[in-house]
C-alpha cells in the first residue's frame, strides 16, 4: 500500500498554468502506475492521465492532450501534472491515484485499476 498527498490546487485564470504534485509514501514507488483523476460536482470521477512505473510510457484523456502533462521522480517519490491553457471545464477536485505494475498501453485505465488514492486537491479555473 501507499500513501499518497496531492498538493498545488488553487484557483487560476482560464488560459492560466498550474502544476499539481502528489508525494508519495510506503511500498517502493517505483513498482507503482501512477494516475491522475478528476471529479467536477455532479459529475463521475474520470481519468485524466497516467504514467507507468518506469516513466516509459503515458497516457492522456481526449480533453487535456496536448495541454497536460504527467511526469514522475521515482528517486523523490514524487508525481506531477503540469497543465497548461486551462478551461473552466477542468474545474474539479483532482486525484493522485496508484495500481501496482500497471502496464499503459492504448487502452486507457480505469479507476478501478488503482488501489490507492490521495485526498484531492481542488482546481478552479475562472472564465
Amino acid at each position: 500500500q501507499v500513501r499518497l498527498v496531492e498538493s498545488g490546487g488553487e484557483l487560476v485564470q482560464a488560459g492560466g498554468s498550474l502544476k499539481l504534485s502528489c508525494a508519495a509514501s510506503g511500498r517502493a514507488f517505483n513498482k507503482y502506475t501512477m494516475g491522475w483523476f478528476r471529479q467536477a460536482p455532479g459529475k463521475e470521477r474520470e481519468f485524466v492521465a497516467a504514467i507507468q512505473w518506469s516513466g516509459g510510457s503515458s497516457i492522456y484523456s481526449d480533453s487535456v492532450k496536448g495541454r497536460f502533462t504527467i511526469s514522475r521522480n521515482n528517486a523523490k517519490d514524487m508525481v506531477y501534472l503540469q497543465m497548461n491553457s486551462l478551461k473552466p471545464e477542468d474545474t474539479a477536485v483532482y486525484y493522485c491515484a496508484a495500481a501496482w505494475y500497471l502496464p499503459i498501453g492504448s487502452h486507457i485505465p480505469s479507476k478501478d485499476d488503482f488501489g490507492d488514492w490521495g485526498q484531492g486537491t481542488q482546481v478552479t479555473v475562472s472564465s
